[in-house]
């Protein structure tokens, strides 16, 4: 493994010290697997691969430091692209089932040669659009991929009752800031609660000082 990447790597295993050695393996392969796809598809932009663990694998690991999910927990990754923030995920919670979806089928294939490559038996990705998807979760996760409230909508009625991790069962959205006007809309929803934590609470860099979770979910 090159030093470059194991450098890059180590910003992943500072903020998450309880990793396996299996765990580490996975995410130091997680750069090489993506760059080689990336040079057959264009999934991630080309000059962002430059900080790939940290604009992509880390930003994707702030919803670990959110809500550690349980064993047997059911997270729904709605308009994954690349495997984005389904496939961090899944590597640092190996007993919880990740479901990876898209529209674009390309992406979907790169989800599972990558997930295939890792190991990674708790990840599922097919083909398809969110608001086609007739299954239910405990938490649907996204990276902005469309305006909340639509998202919120598409989604929202997906999510299983029952919650038994530390935070209440809704959709987790990583988001820039800036959004004010979308969290108020979807705050106007029947039954709805929004909660918002900023990134720069769990990562010191600076790319997190404009970056959000919000949280929504039923009253």
């Amino acid at each position: 493994m090159p030093f470059l990447n194991i450098m890059a790597v180590s910003l992943i295993f500072n903020y998450f010290p309880e990793l396996t050695e299996k765990q580490k393996e996975q995410f130091l392969q997680l750069e090489n697997l993506y760059q080689d796809w990336n040079s057959k598809i264009n999934v991630i932009s080309r000059k962002d691969m430059d900080s790939f663990y940290l604009h992509h694998v880390l930003h994707s690991l702030a919803i670990a430091k959110y809500v550690p999910f349980k064993a047997y927990t059911e997270i729904m990754d709605a308009g994954t692209g690349g495997g984005f923030p389904g496939i961090p995920l899944a590597i640092l919670f190996p007993e919880a089932k990740f479901y990876l979806v898209d529209s674009i089928g390309k992406k979907i294939k790169v989800v599972q040669a990558v997930a295939e490559a890792l190991g990674l038996e708790n990840v599922e990705a097919e083909q398809i659009r969110m608001e086609q998807v007739n299954r239910t979760f405990d938490f649907v996760i996204s990276r902005a991929v469309t305006d909340l409230e639509v998202f919120s909508k598409w989604t929202l009625y997906k999510i299983h009752s029952k919650s038994f991790n530390k935070v209440q069962n809704g959709i987790i959205y990583l988001k820039g800031t800036g959004v004010e006007e979308e969290i108020e809309r979807v705050k106007k929803l029947a039954k709805i609660k929004v909660r918002t934590t900023s990134l720069s609470k769990y990562f010191e860099e600076e790319f997190f000082e404009t970056k959000q979770i919000v949280h929504v979910y039923k009253k």
